[in-house]
């Protein structure tokens, strides 16, 4: 491989996203990670947490894509025998002050369709 058409610098979920997407369209891609695996480092932009929608406004746009785009990133590892693990999410209350934060918390969630 003496030339690419593209160079992606970071093996993490967004990197090898837009890896795949080039190399797709039919693009030589060359692929740089400091780490010694892909996938297993977190940038400041990633926490390594795929958002539910829990948080945010039901119906929002922002909402809609964390609910979608779950159950895409899930499937799409079923799909291609990726191995992942779902973790699931525990909020609690460490003061009765923070109690209706909850309820509204799972209010917000079960309008955005989120499973509880």
């Amino acid at each position: 491989m003496d030339q690419v058409d593209a160079v992606v610098v970071g093996a993490g979920v967004v990197g090898l996203a837009v890896a795949r997407q080039l190399a797709l369209a039919g693009r030589e891609v060359l692929i740089l990670e400091a780490a010694a695996r892909f996938g297993t480092g977190a940038s400041a932009r990633n926490s390594e947490v795929i958002h539910a929608g829990i948080h945010y406004p039901p119906g929002s746009l922002k909402a809609r894509l964390c609910v979608r785009g779950r159950e895409r990133l899930y499937g799409f590892c079923a799909a291609r025998a990726i191995a992942h693990r779902r973790c699931e999410k525990l909020i609690v209350a460490t003061t009765d002050a923070e109690l209706p934060g909850l309820a509204r918390v799972a209010a917000t969630a079960r309008a955005n369709g989120v499973e509880l």
